[in-house]
């Protein structure tokens, strides 16, 4: 099976990153980027690093940019060049391109030019650090879209003892445990019959207002 290729422009910390680890996953990765000292530092990291302007459309084309199977653009801090860089790889025909966003302006303009997924990173980590900091029972969030999350949330002293059954989690609030983290266990797709225990970390998926009318109405101590 033909592995699949993909190339990171941009190699400042996001990209970088990016780069490193899907060459340590054994996947075939150009990285490029118009510093010269960024490229040298990925030279033996990446299968390829090539110094590079990727607005200018020839250089891309010479890069044979339009047959990767996944192009990341990971410009951070030149939002026109991030822009006019996804122009050229949608016109060049790129299968999917993936663009890091500076801010909600900029990630409005990548949508409407089409790429096919935006990460916004600094928002993102921001959003969940502030979940995890409100509240002492979130431990972890993840944005699966604008309304629905995954959490991971501890089971308080009011869910001790009781099982799924009992709770009617799902009816009553519209969420779904998909899996249990008991210590050194985890019980992927709970049955019914499953009991709770308090410090349980309970992995729930669903919409945002169901998920903080659960915490607010079930998991608080009082």
């Amino acid at each position: 099976m033909k592995k699949k290729e993909f190339a990171v422009i941009g190699l400042g910390r996001f990209g970088g990153s990016i780069c490193r680890t899907l060459s340590e996953q054994g996947m075939e990765v150009l990285a490029i980027d118009i510093d010269e000292d960024r490229v040298n530092e990925f030279a033996n990291i990446a299968s390829h690093a090539v110094v590079g302007d990727s607005t200018d459309e020839s250089v891309l084309k010479s890069l044979g940019i339009r047959n990767f199977d996944h192009v990341i653009v990971a410009i951070g801090d030149n939002i026109q060049a991030s822009i006019l860089t996804t122009i050229i790889l949608k016109e060049l025909g790129v299968k999917h391109i993936t663009v890091k966003a500076t801010n909600d302006y900029h990630e409005k303009v990548l949508k409407k030019i089409g790429a096919d997924q935006v990460v916004h990173p600094e928002r993102d980590m921001g959003e969940r650090i502030a979940h995890n900091i409100i509240s002492n029972n979130v431990l972890d969030y993840l944005e699966l879209s604008d309304e629905h999350s995954i959490v991971e949330i501890v089971a308080s002293e009011r869910l001790d003892g009781h099982s799924l059954l009992e709770l009617d989690i799902r009816a009553r609030y519209g969420i779904n445990i998909v899996a249990i983290k008991r210590g050194n266990d985890i019980i992927v797709s709970p049955l019914a019959s499953e009991v709770i225990r308090k410090d349980d970390i309970l992995i729930v998926i669903g919409a945002d207002k169901d998920i903080d009318r659960f915490e607010a109405k079930v998991l608080s101590e009082e």
